[in-house]
C-alpha cells in the first residue's frame, strides 16, 4: 500500500515514466535517481560532473527523506534508482517489490551505536537487561539492538523495547526517559556533542552489514548496460568526494543544514565507496533477513541472492 507521500512523488512523475530507461524512441536513456541529503548520490547531483560523465544519459533527481518512502516510489514505478541502509530492502523485497541490489557501499559500524546517558553506570550490553531500549523499529538500529543482545547472551524480550523514531528518541533521551537510545548519524554526533552521550556499543563490535544502492528490475532487465555506467560515474564520485573530504564536508552541509564538525564527525566514522555485490555482501544482507524472520518483522523468511544483480565489473 503506497503512503499519501508516494502518491504524490508517482503523480509528479507520471509523465516521465512511460518512457522507461531507453527513453523516446531508443534515441537517448533516462534514469531517474531517488536521493536523500547525504552520501555518494547527494554528492553527485551536487558537484555537477556526473551527467557530463554519461553522454547519452538524462539523470532526473527526485529527493527523499528516508529509505523506506524511497523504495516505495522505486517499486511503483517513480524512479530506478535509489540509495538505502540495509533494513529497508529486507521489508521491501518481503513485500514482494521489484527491486534489485545492483552496488554495495560498505559501512564500518562505527556510524550507529548504542547510546547511554553521560551519567548512566552501564558498561556493557549484558547489563541492558530490563532496561528502556529506543530504536527505530524495521531500521539499522533495530539490527544493532538485536546483534549486540545477542552477543551478550540477551533477546529483545530481555529488554523494554521502546520504538521510537529518531526525532522522537531524541526528545526522549535528552530528557532522561531511557536507559539507552540506538541510533546513527547524524542524530549519534549530535546526541555526543549536546548531550555528552556515551557509546556503549558500536556497529563495529557485532556483525557488519552494508548499505546499498538498488534499482528497480525493469532498470536491470531492460538496461543493464546504462545502469553499469551510471554505476562506474557513482563510483568516481565517491572517490572524489573521499580524496576530498573538505569539499563533501562542505556540499553535505550546505545540503543538508548540519553544522559542518557534525557532518566530519559522521563522515569520519564512515567510508564513502561504490563496490560490486558479491557473495560476501549477499550473505552478510541474507543474515540480517533471517533476523527479522525471526522475529516476525517482515511476514516471510526470503532470499536476498533473488534480488541480487552481479552484472556490474567496474571499469
Amino acid at each position: 500500500m503506497l503512503t499519501r507521500r508516494t502518491a504524490m512523488t508517482l503523480a509528479a512523475a507520471g509523465a516521465l515514466s512511460a518512457c522507461g530507461p531507453h527513453g523516446r524512441a531508443g534515441k537517448s536513456a533516462r534514469v531517474r535517481i531517488g536521493y536523500q541529503k547525504n552520501g555518494v548520490l547527494l554528492l553527485a547531483k551536487s558537484r555537477g560532473q556526473f551527467a557530463a560523465a554519461l553522454p547519452g544519459v538524462d539523470i532526473e533527481w527526485s529527493e527523499f527523506v528516508s529509505g523506506p518512502p524511497l523504495l516505495e516510489a522505486l517499486a511503483a514505478g517513480a524512479v530506478d534508482l535509489g540509495a538505502t541502509g540495509d533494513a529497508p530492502p529486507l521489508f521491501a523485497q518481503a513485500a514482494g517489490a521489484p527491486l534489485r541490489y545492483v552496488a554495495v557501499q560498505p559501512l564500518t559500524g562505527q556510524s550507529e551505536a548504542i547510546l547511554v546517558p553521560k551519567d548512566s553506570t552501564l558498561t556493557g550490553a549484558e547489563q541492558l537487561r530490563g532496561k528502556l531500549v529506543a530504536f527505530t523499529k524495521g531500521s539499522s538500529s533495530h539490527l544493532l539492538v538485536v546483534k549486540a543482545l545477542a552477543k551478550a547472551g540477551l533477546s529483545l524480550a530481555d529488554i523494554q523495547p521502546i520504538h521510537l523514531s529518531p526525532a522522537d528518541a531524541s526528545s526522549a533521551f535528552a530528557t532522561g526517559s531511557l536507559d539507552a537510545w540506538a541510533t546513527w548519524d547524524p542524530y549519534l554526533a549530535l546526541a555526543q556533542r549536546d548531550q555528552a552521550a556515551r557509546v556503549l556499543i558500536d556497529g563495529s563490535a557485532v556483525a557488519r552489514s552494508d548499505a546499498f544502492l538498488l534499482a528497480s528490475a525493469r532498470l536491470v532487465e531492460d538496461a543493464p548496460a546504462v545502469l553499469a555506467r551510471v554505476l562506474d560515474a557513482l563510483r568516481v564520485e565517491a572517490a572524489w568526494g573521499a580524496a576530498h573530504r573538505p569539499d563533501l564536508i562542505r556540499i553535505v552541509s550546505q545540503a543538508n543544514g548540519l553544522p559542518p564538525e557534525i557532518v566530519a564527525a559522521g563522515l569520519r566514522r564512515g567510508r564513502l565507496a561504490v563496490e560490486p555485490v558479491t557473495a560476501e555482501v549477499v550473505a552478510r544482507q541474507q543474515a540480517s533477513a533471517d533476523i527479522f524472520a525471526k522475529l516476525g518483522e517482515i511476514p516471510k523468511t526470503i532470499k536476498v541472492a533473488d534480488a541480487a544483480w552481479t552484472g556490474w565489473t567496474p571499469r
